[in-house]
Order: C-alpha cells, then structure tokens, then sequence
C-alpha cells in the first residue's frame, strides 16, 4: 500500500469536510430557514478568507506549533487547526441562524479561517512529500479525498439533516474531521531542505520577488491573470447552487439521494479525466479543454428553470458539470503545483489559491442579490437563466489568456 497516496487522501477530506459545510452545506440549512435569498447569498462571504490567506502563509512557512512541533512543521499546524475546527463546529452546531445569526455567521467564519491555516499546511505537505513528476498522483488523490468530503458533507448532510436535525449534522461532522488526524500519522513529514528561512517582514515580499524572477515580468504577469480568472465561474457559483435547488422545487433528499450522489461519481471519473488528459495533452492544452467544458457544462443550468420540474434533467446537467469540475480541479492543482518553487512552498501555493480565490469570493457574495435583482425586471425563473449565462461567459477571459500564454510560450511551464 502507498501510504503518502493514503495519507494525502485522508488529509484531502479533511481540508473539504469544513470547506463544504460552510461554502454549500450551510447555505442549504440557510435556505430551509426564513431568511432571504440576498441575506443567503452573503454567506458565501463565511469563506472570502481563503482568499486571502497567504497573509498568513509566512507563519506556517517559518514556524512550528511550539507544543507540537516534535512531529514536524507542517504536522503541528495541521493537528492544531483540525482541534480548532472540531471546536467551533461543535459551537455552530449549537447556534440557532434565525435568533442568532451574527454569532452563528462568527462560527462560520471561525471554520473558514481554520480551514484555510490547514489547507495551507496541507498543500506544503503535499508538494513536499513527492518530486514533481509524482505530483499528479498526489493531485488526484488529494481531490478524491475532497471530493468524498462533498458527499458527506452535502449528500449525507442533507440525509442526516431530513431525518433529525441540522445541530446532529454539524456535530457529526465534528466527528469525521478526525479521519484528517488518521490520515496525518500514516507517513513521515518529508523535511524540505531547500526551504528559505526569511524574517516575517520578507517572507511575503521575497517569494512574490521569486515568481518574477524565474518567470519575467510578462510571463508572471499573464501567469497571474490564469490563476485569478481560471476558477472564477465555479467559485462564484458553488454557493449559491443548493439554494437554487431548494428555490427550483427539489426536496432534501432528492438533492442528497440524486443530484449530489451523482455529482459525486462524475467529479470522481473527471478527476481521473484529467490526470489522462495532462498526460495526453499537457497542461496548456487541458487548461484550454477544462475552461471551455465549464462553461457549456454551466450554460446547462440556465435551461433548468425554464423547463419543466425533472429530476432526471438536473442530475444529467449536474453530472456533466461535476465532471468539468473534476477534470478542471485535478489541472488546476498541477498546474499550480508546477510554478511553486520549493524555497517558498507554502506562501507561494497559498499566494496562487489565494489570487485563484480572490476575485470569486468577492463576486459570489452578491450572487443573490444579482438574482433577486433580476426577478424584479425579468421575474424569478429567467433571473436564474441570466444568472448562469452570465456566469457562464466569465470562463472567456481565462481561454483568451491561456491561448495567449501557449503560443507565446510554448516551451515554458
């Protein structure tokens, strides 16, 4: 058995076990309360932070957890967060939305920023653990393990959440989280010799320096505008789908039993996908393929409110999309992984996630209010069908930018 694919998958769930509950699940829980869809929507700001985390990149780069650094730099900030993550799920699962929602939107908060501070230490785990050239198998089991985490987390959330009630959900997945803590013991920390020790002062400044320095002004430049703009369709709308589901007419667990079971398995063979399709095609190319299935894959959904209620339509649109999804995530992460530099591990991964994140976290909180603006001109159905047009089309500057980036720089990166 290979314990670093083993291990890297565990700890994969455990990154998008909190990420899920708070990005998709607790909108879901939000939308069965009275609260309205714009007031829904804004809780996808909970995880804005994990836009914005290589902030804080440079302390888990420079230093341990003093109490626990026995078992390794990256290991001791891991443990940490997944403690803290348990605590505060723990404490949202005690809270009421519709008596106290600024505190429950505080423990929401609590999780993303846990959440973040892990999966920077994971990511530095990961590149750390193996040479490029197995960075690919790393990728793919990183993402299924994330990717079971979005069927427990939604599917058997929402299960869960029909039979009893919201608080057992939140404290079950509490529990799961220590499927993170088993998978961090089943290998060793790999010592990164080649890391850069800098005063917290340079720690962001240097490796940003280091990125135009190996690349070129131009070439990072065109890189940065890849990475911010290659997610951006499916950041801004993860959130803001399960509501949408609830808004279409579809029960619990119709949403858990079909529509996320077979998300589940189509993002699980995209995934695979798109480890063939690297090898297949390189990285340039599957970037190109990944960006121009998002966005037919997601001008699917702006058909769903103008056609009749069909459980079978919206799990066929749904796989398709998860699948685009899966191929999307697995090229994405190599294609991340191929421009870190070990010198800078952890801040230069969290620095790429981060400018990835940015600008669809920022946009995805106003996602219901873009819809709730559209019912009052064009009623709620077709607001929902322009919405995903619109969201749709956001994947054109990102295939410009890639197709520009393979003819100018063919035998790069």
């Amino acid at each position: 058995m290979n314990f670093k694919i083993v291990s890297i998958c565990l700890l994969g769930f455990a990154s998008g076990l909190p990420y899920m509950l708070v990005y998709a699940t607790l909108g879901t829980w939000l939308a069965t309360t009275d609260l309205d869809i714009t007031t829904v929507g804004f809780f996808a700001w909970a995880t804005f932070i994990y836009g914005v985390k290589f902030l804080w990149s440079p302390i888990i780069d420079q230093y341990s957890v003093p109490i626990l650094k026995n078992i390794g730099n990256r290991k001791s900030w891991i443990i940490l967060m997944q403690v803290l993550i348990i605590l505060f799920l723990l404490l949202l699962s005690f809270t009421n939305p519709s008596e106290n929602l600024r505190l429950f939107a505080l423990f929401a908060f609590m999780i993303a920023f846990f959440g973040s501070i892990q999966d920077i230490a994971i990511d530095a785990f990961r590149i750390e653990l193996a040479d490029i050239k197995d960075q690919g198998n790393l990728a793919a089991s990183y993402q299924l393990g994330w990717r079971i985490a979005i069927l427990v987390a939604t599917t058997g959330a929402l299960i869960l959440a029909n039979k009893t009630s919201w608080s057992l959900v939140y404290q079950t997945m509490s529990v799961l989280m220590l499927v993170g803590v088993l998978g961090l013991f089943l290998t060793p920390e790999n010592k990164n010799a080649s890391l850069r020790k800098l005063t917290f002062l340079n720690s962001i400044w240097e490796p940003f320096k280091d990125i135009f320095k190996r690349f070129g002004l131009y070439l990072s430049l065109l890189l940065l505008g890849i990475i911010s703009t290659y997610r951006l369709t499916d950041i801004i709308t993860g959130f803001i789908t399960n509501p949408f589901y609830i808004e279409m007419g579809y029960s619990l667990n119709e949403i858990a039993l079909v529509v996320k079971t077979v998300a589940l398995f189509a993002t699980i063979f995209g995934l695979f996908l798109g480890g063939k399709l690297i090898k297949s095609v390189g990285i340039k190319n599957s970037l190109i393929i990944g960006a121009i299935l998002v966005m037919m894959t997601n001008l699917f959904f702006a058909y769903i409110p103008m056609s009749e209620r069909s459980l079978i339509l919206l799990s066929i649109v749904v796989g398709l999309d998860s699948m685009a999804a899966g191929i999307v995530g697995t090229v994405n992460i190599a294609f991340l992984t191929s421009l870190v530099s070990k010198k800078y591990t952890a801040v230069q991964y969290a620095l790429f996630t981060s400018i990835m994140a940015f600008i669809g976290k920022t946009l995805s909180g106003f996602s219901g209010l873009v819809v709730d603006n559209l019912a009052l001109t064009y009623g709620y159905d077709y607001s929902w069908t322009l919405f995903f047009m619109g969201t749709s089309l956001l994947t054109i500057p990102s295939i410009m930018l890639i197709i520009l980036y393979k003819k100018q720089y063919a035998e790069s990166y």
